[in-house]
């Protein structure tokens, strides 16, 4: 008989025995037309129901017809508890959704790997050095010729590529009334070669691209740009559109799936390095990482040492002869940076680093909840398995071994995880998107690829596998240990079944403990953060970008012209100028030296301002006075210093008409303080307060409006007119608030914040259903003890005392090891997030609070239900 009939036969069901009985049947009656008896036709077939049997098992698979009878089977359970099967398939949903949400994420972000030719071999160039705290840094960004250096260094061993990072650019393929942004990557003209990519329409960067500066101004499109700008429309070849004064010509769009190496940001164009004209000749221009891909066979540490070497030899040469305007020590650090290989396969970003111990730690949190629904479902199915001890005795009493009752049990966990990775993947489908705009920043968000494939598919599969060993191998082992003889006298094992029940209530005890603990620390780091000092007022301060049309250069006077309409527009209180936002993440920093001393280890962070930035910030004067025009006026020797400064360099005290320098490589700039300030926040909320010098300038580049309305952001198109009304050679590209940039600081502290709350209020659900199953159960399994006690003269007090004896227990077991857990984990948690320390005793008394709240209201309806108890009813019914 043939495999695929044996493998339909399996799911014949009653349809094969009567096809068996039938053929039986029919060979009877042909002996009986023979001449023999039908007595003697029986008596050659034998055992009839043996020989069906054996008929049977010819004709089909025996492990596939069982498995299909237990499918059978298991829909009739669910169907006859629906209450708990329902309960376990949601819980269940609930943390296998939020399992594969999180994975969608940290795939997306981490682990996917570049649509390109052999990712794994890819790494990118990064280097370590100490801060100012002597805390160890990486960096990532190199410049042109340093990068012609290091890959004559290694030429014929590995392949160097230049990448820059993906920044948005203003650009407009027409008027500049229809600009518009969209991420810009600087690409040498072998990266897409070595990336083994095609174009999807035109043609790619190469080599003859990258020759000359400002030789080919060309531009590839990212296949997603291409589509969502144009609606793929193969007429964007040859189309011109311009980025400052340069005009490029589209000459390609990239394959489908490459949107540039920047994880986290989707790219729009692709130009040639060379056509960074301002940067690609200067040794100290920065601006993009240096990516390697070794060629085969090539080990790493060799080409690692070679490079360390140029590397070294290229920064002692940029310090020479300007050793003197150098900390010794900071000096001797830089130059002897460490050079370092990462892995690039996935892509290499910045968000990648601010976000992957973020990821992390969500991915903790799912599992802990993921380990609680388990946890409860598995005491669901003990519970359930426990009234089915009787006819788990019957199977083993006609025949059937351990292994089929396991697989009995097995399937039918099966069948609640299949339906929990459905629903649950519903829920993952919406929830990483939704994640996603919770983590981006106003000004710059974040962009993931998040498509459901084989990868994400593969992992919601193992996963449900997983969840099925995790809560369905206990009851399915202890339903294979049953003894006959004991189950059919009325006996079920009910106290040692009852002990796995209670051990696995004590672990969702104590990961829910943990969570909340976890919760407790995050909630704690958002309002630490979030509640610190700034050193201004945010409130109602609008922050407008401003760039010249065609990028062509225009004096001071039109932008203090611009500046002085500003503050004359109705809505406005007031109005300055500077390089930069506080806490834009920029900085401008420099080493300072004391007359007659050399130059300090620490530096100081600059900001060119005008004289009405301070008052317009609202950042207190505490020493002198502000800047004023006449200072401009004299070349900027006049600095406004904050109290960080003053404490730092000049150890407190008064500090005005004292003088320092900023010192460069090739020169010194004399300042005299004027003024101290409060301290403020530079660069993000994280960093400690920096000594800070605000000095006069011509600072074209932002205007802080402070407006007379709460919401700045509806002053807009009014500030929109007023700027374009002054200077019709002005354009705003780009308006937010200095409240959006404050807030962009702490989005991962609010993530986790968030999503621990939102854990922690699941945890705390899923661990009440199970300890008030496992009550339930041990109240039902005690009836007759409590009955009996209470007809012997117990009274409800004593017997709910009883009952309240074995959460109690449960409850400080799982506490202590939930707090062992938290403490263990404590001190990383607080390292990465600022958090609370146990020395903090609401660290520890709101997880217990919570936990045991959880616990006693679990226990309320089994404590009644144990204390009404009828003795004599039960006695009876015994």
């Amino acid at each position: 008989m043939s495999l695929w009939t044996r493998i339909v036969n399996a799911f014949g069901g009653d349809r094969l025995n009567r096809e068996i009985d039938e053929e039986m049947r029919l060979h009877i009656e042909e002996a009986v037309a023979s001449g023999r008896s039908e007595e003697e036709a029986r008596r050659a077939f034998g055992n009839l129901l043996l020989t069906r049997e054996r008929s049977r098992d010819a004709r089909v698979m025996g492990w596939l017809e069982g498995l299909v009878s237990d499918v059978r089977f298991g829909v009739r359970q669910i169907r006859k508890h629906k209450a708990v099967s329902a309960s376990a398939a949601l819980s269940l949903a609930l943390a296998v959704g939020s399992s594969t949400a999180a994975f969608r994420l940290i795939d997306a972000m981490l682990l996917r790997p570049l649509p390109v030719k052999n990712p794994e071999s890819l790494h990118y160039l990064a280097y370590t050095f100490p801060d100012q705290a002597g805390k160890p840094q990486e960096g990532d960004s190199f410049s042109y010729p340093l990068f012609l250096q290091l890959g004559e260094t290694v030429k014929g061993d590995a392949e160097l590529l230049a990448i820059s990072y993906a920044y948005p650019v203003d650009l407009t393929f027409g008027s500049d009334a229809e600009m518009e942004r969209a991420p810009r990557q600087y690409v040498s003209g072998n990266v897409f070669p070595t990336f083994g990519l095609r174009p999807a329409l035109g043609r790619l960067l190469g080599p003859d691209d990258n020759l000359k500066p400002g030789a080919h101004p060309v531009a590839v499109l990212s296949y997603d740009y291409w589509s969502s700008r144009f609606g793929r429309d193969p007429g964007v070849l040859g189309r011109k559109f311009r980025i400052g004064e340069q005009v490029y010509e589209v000459v390609g769009v990239g394959p489908e799936g490459f949107t540039g190496t920047e994880t986290g940001v989707i790219t729009g164009v692709f130009v040639p390095t060379m056509m960074n004209q301002r940067a690609i000749g200067s040794v100290n221009w920065s601006w993009f990482r240096t990516w390697v891909r070794p060629r085969p066979g090539q080990a790493l540490e060799p080409l690692r040492e070679r490079l360390q070497t140029a590397f070294t030899n290229h920064r002692r040469e940029m310090i020479k002869g300007f050793e003197s305007n150098l900390p010794r020590q900071s000096a001797d650090a830089w130059v002897r940076s460490k050079l370092t290989f990462q892995p690039a396969s996935a892509g290499a970003s910045r968000a990648q680093r601010e976000y992957a111990r973020a990821l992390a730690v969500l991915g903790a949190l799912v599992t802990l909840v993921l380990l609680i629904a388990c946890a409860n479902v598995a005491n669901l199915m003990m519970a359930q398995t426990a009234g089915r001890a009787r006819e788990m005795a019957l199977r083993v009493s006609i025949g059937a071994g351990k292994w089929r009752l396991i697989q009995l049990v097995l399937v039918e966990s099966a069948m609640l995880a299949a339906t929990a990775t459905l629903l649950g993947g519903a829920f993952a489908w919406w929830a990483a998107p939704w994640v996603m705009s919770r983590v981006n920043p106003p000004d710059q968000p974040l962009q993931l690829v998040l498509p459901a494939d084989w990868r994400v598919l593969g992992f919601a599969a193992a996963l449900s596998v997983v969840v099925t060993l995790l809560f369905g191998l206990a009851p399915a082992l202890r339903a294979s240990h049953v003894q006959p003889a004991y189950a059919l006298k009325g006996g079920d094992g009910g106290r040692s079944r009852l002990r796995l029940i209670h051990v696995l209530a004590a672990g969702q005890v104590a990961f829910c403990f943990v969570v909340h603990f976890s919760a407790g620390l995050f909630v704690d780091t958002f309002q630490r953060i979030t509640h610190q000092p700034l050193g201004f007022n945010p409130q109602r301060l609008a922050l407008v970008e401003v760039s010249v049309k065609n990028g062509k250069q225009v004096t001071g006077e039109a932008w203090r012209q611009v500046a002085d309409t500003l503050r004359t527009t109705p809505g406005v209180e007031s109005a300055a100028m500077c390089s930069w936002p506080l806490m834009s993440g920029n900085a401008w920093t420099g080493t300072i030296r004391m007359p007659g001393k050399g130059p300090e280890a620490v530096e100081a962070f600059y900001l060119a301002v005008d004289p009405g930035f301070i008052p317009t910030m609202g950042i207190a004067l505490k020493q002198g006075r502000n800047l004023n025009e006449a200072d401009k006026a004299e070349g900027g020797g006049a600095a406004v210093v904050s109290e960080a400064f003053v404490r730092r360099y000049f150890g407190g005290g008064r500090a005005v008409g004292r003088t320092f320098e900023r010192l460069s490589r090739e020169h010194a700039v004399r300042y005299e303080v004027v003024g101290v300030v409060a301290d403020v926040r530079y660069r993000s909320l994280r960093d400690p307060l920096q000594p800070v010098v605000f000095v006069p300038g011509d600072a074209s580049g932002t205007f802080a409006v402070r407006t007379a309305g709460a919401d700045p952001l509806a002053m807009a198109p009014a500030l929109r007119t007023a700027i374009s009304q002054a200077r019709p050679d002005f354009r705003v590209s780009n308006t937010y608030t200095q409240q959006m940039l404050v807030d962009k600081w702490s989005i991962r502290e609010r993530l986790l914040a968030t999503l621990s709350v939102f854990f922690a209020a699941v945890a705390m659900a899923l661990a009440g259903i199970g300890l008030y199953g496992v009550l339930n159960y041990s109240v039902q399994m005690r009836t007759r003890e409590l009955g009996i006690r209470m007809a012997l003269g117990a009274s409800a007090r004593h017997v709910g005392a009883r009952v309240m004896a074995r959460i109690g227990v449960v409850f400080a077991v799982g506490a202590a090891a939930g707090l062992a857990g938290g403490l263990s984990s404590e001190r990383a948690i607080g390292t990465l997030l600022y958090a609370a320390h146990v020395s903090d005793p609401g660290a520890l008394a709101v997880p217990l609070a919570v936990v045991g709240a959880t616990a006693l209201i679990a226990s309320i309806p089994p404590l009644l239900r144990a204390i009404r108890i009828d003795p004599a009813r039960t006695l009876r019914a015994e």
